[in-house]
């Protein structure tokens, strides 16, 4: 299974123990990545439809995630659908990754696993290591949704909860890996973006073509990614003219990536971490900046922010809709409106957590 730096563009065999490229970049699958839509298996679940587009070395591992629905929200807007990706085994999109990147694992004969988390890519990590019997450990923030380290627990994994921001959680992992472990980030592993990918080619499948334009919550960024590299593959393939315009939204308390689109700058802008409903986009310095930026403006779409109030007034214009996602999952609802004014075709909206993950 191949893989290469996506920044100095390395090639190398991929091998779990080492997380990231000798430059420091992080690793992404060969690109573009293929498409073909005969290859297409539509008897098999979820995002496992497209398993022959992947490395033949990936050992399926599903609990069902992907293919989620896809509805219009003409109350709305009658140029908006919304993607349903709380609707996954684990109530977040999250699900997507983990299915291929803990395969990936599985197939270097991975055994037990380690991740930092805020919470819903802990609890997908927790569920299919669960489902593949192999052991996980968790670093959390301590001021994660009780719900979402409930569900981590329950699954069987062990918790080690930190006090202080975010970056914390990660700053105790990587003491911990000093002395040996397999990291099985969310945000490291190439192989979480096959699955993400997936995301792009449902879309185009349950539309029927491309939409203008995709929004989805950014934090980390790898949905984004998976969405960008989705879209480059049917692109590359013929299957579509333009790539959609990608827009990611942050939240305005956190938001390193926002002020560097805004400056124009390659990397992303030093914050604070500040406090933000919005818990699963809380991040500071989201390690694929520099390729969420490029992704942002090659496709001419843009990296927007939402205030708290703005997240909570979208929470509840889609719970008014029969649709319960959680602060995060509305930060695409949110920003909209600065996104598609200027279109008549259809955008999409990612909604990516569920409602019962947080506290009203």
């Amino acid at each position: 299974m191949d893989i290469r730096c996506a920044r100095c563009h390395r090639t190398a065999s991929y091998d779990p123990s080492v997380w990231r490229c000798p430059c420091g970049g992080p690793w992404e699958p060969i690109r573009p990545l293929p498409f073909d839509h005969r290859t297409i298996q539509p008897h098999r679940p979820g995002i496992w439809r497209y398993a022959d587009l992947w490395p033949s070395a990936l050992r399926p591992l599903s609990l069902g995630e992907g293919w989620t629905p896809l509805i219009p929200l003409r109350r709305t807007d009658p140029r908006l659908w919304a993607k349903l990706d709380y609707l996954m085994p684990t109530g977040s999109y999250k699900d997507r990754g983990t299915a291929t990147g803990l395969s990936a694992l599985l197939a270097r004969g991975v055994d037990e696993v380690m991740d930092d988390s805020s919470g819903n890519a802990g609890a997908s990590l927790a569920a299919y290591a669960a489902r593949a019997g192999i052991r996980a450990t968790l670093f959390v923030p301590a001021h994660a949704a009780p719900a979402k380290k409930a569900q981590m627990q329950r699954m069987g994994a062990r918790l080690v909860e930190v006090p202080g921001p975010r970056a914390q959680a990660t700053a105790a992992l990587m003491e911990t890996l000093k002395e040996g472990g397999i990291y099985a980030s969310h945000v490291y592993n190439p192989f979480v973006l096959l699955g993400l990918a997936a995301a792009a080619w449902e879309i185009w499948e349950q539309l029927g073509r491309s939409p203008d334009a995709v929004i989805a919550p950014l934090g980390h960024g790898m949905l984004f990614l998976g969405l960008f590299l989705g879209f480059e593959a049917l692109q590359a393939a013929g299957y579509i003219e333009r790539l959609p315009r990608l827009y990611g939204v942050q939240a305005e308390a956190c938001a390193p990536l926002a002020h560097a689109f805004a400056a124009g700058a390659e990397d992303p802008v030093p914050v604070v971490e500040g406090e933000t409903i919005a818990e699963g986009v809380r991040i500071a310095s989201p390690p694929r900046g520099r390729e969420i930026l490029q992704a942002a403006r090659i496709t001419g779409g843009a990296i927007l922010t939402a205030t708290e109030e703005e997240i909570r007034a979208a929470q509840a214009a889609l719970a008014s809709q029969g649709l319960f996602v959680e602060p995060t999952g509305a930060l695409s609802t949110a920003a909209w409106p600065r996104a598609v004014r200027d279109t008549d075709r259809a955008v999409v909206l990612m909604l990516t957590g569920s409602g019962l993950k947080t506290p009203l």
